[in-house]
């Protein structure tokens, strides 16, 4: 009996850390209190597994609420022998509200969810498992759960994982030919079509070159940043500051020994009116440094001063072009 009582309290509790996670007003002592108390017995995170797997059948019926979820864990009244509904009664309930087809459709809680921000902005999610993503302007990125699995899909620009851990459902984010592999972490990354940063923030990641196979990966952990350019397929591995890892949350660009062409490409996810390169030849140029997010044309009025190019406005786009001698032709 007691056994059984200490489960019903374990039930409770992890649906209430199941809201408190998805409350957008959730902050990082919310996320921090949390791994505590999953850290301080294994039942706890056993426990919100189940809440979790039930809020997901329960969300694909509608929009859950706390009142709605706490109901089934949390009775108002005193409690009965039956306090909590176990998971055979919770998925009997299902079926008599969604039919048996609608409970074969929901058994296997394959989600997917699609986020996308606008130029020279930030949105803050957090997804059904409770990991928190803030992503960076013109970010795009597609999640596929599964019961087995989580996975995000990062199609363009930058973003910032806050990873709740769970060993036995991994957590990968796909960036064109890279994965990353949570082992517990937090850690940003930022796609420049191929071109791929993963900067670690806490915890380890394993990254992955897809080109390379399994003879191509690494673990990184906090204070590295992991580099892939797909002109040399290959990754490199730099020390870094893990407190940079998100800089742009707080309006800074970070670029360490960078292609210009990538520079650019992610500075016109912060400017209305984009960059363009006008020669080839200074894509293959570097830059290292920072950008204040708010002060673009602050930074482009210094870059001729750095770099062997000059900047003009040709319509709505703001050009730069190669200054060096370019070869008589005869």
């Amino acid at each position: 009996m007691m056994a059984n009582t200490l489960n019903d309290q374990n039930l409770r509790v992890a649906a209430d850390w199941w809201m408190r996670l998805r409350d957008p007003a959730a902050s990082e002592r919310t996320t921090a209190q949390w791994l505590a108390w999953t850290d301080e017995d294994p039942a706890h995170l056993s426990a919100f597994e189940r809440v979790t797997e039930l809020a997901v059948r329960l969300q694909a019926l509608g929009e859950v609420s706390r009142e709605r979820l706490l109901a089934e864990f949390v009775p108002t009244q005193a409690p009965s022998r039956h306090r909590w509904l176990p998971a055979a009664a919770a998925a009997a309930v299902v079926i008599v509200a969604g039919g048996y087809a609608g409970w074969r459709a929901l058994g296997s809680t394959d989600t997917s969810q699609e986020y996308a921000s606008a130029i020279a902005s930030q949105q803050n999610v957090t997804l059904e498992d409770g990991t928190r993503v803030t992503l960076g302007g013109a970010t795009r990125l597609t999640t596929h759960f599964t019961r087995g699995r989580r996975e995000v899909d990062l199609t363009e620009g930058e973003a910032y994982f806050e990873v709740v851990h769970n060993a036995s459902r991994p957590f990968e984010v796909r960036a064109g030919d890279v994965t990353i592999e949570d082992i517990g972490t937090a850690f940003n990354v930022r796609r420049t079509g191929n071109f791929v940063t993963v900067a670690m923030a806490e915890g380890r990641v394993r990254v992955a070159d897809a080109t390379g196979g399994g003879h191509n990966s690494l673990e990184a952990v906090a204070g590295q940043s992991v580099t892939y350019d797909p002109a040399r397929a290959a990754m490199n591995v730099t020390a870094s500051d893990p407190a940079n890892a998100a800089a742009w949350r707080s309006a800074r660009l970070e670029f360490d020994n960078e292609p210009l062409s990538v520079v650019v490409a992610n500075i016109n996810r912060y400017r209305q009116e984009p960059l363009r390169i006008a020669d080839a030849d200074l894509n293959t140029l570097t830059f290292t440094g920072t950008v204040k997010a708010d002060a673009i044309d602050d930074w482009l009025h210094a870059l001729p001063q750095v770099l062997p190019l000059q900047v003009s406005e040709a319509g709505a786009q703001t050009v730069l072009s190669d200054t060096r001698r370019k070869p008589t032709q005869h």
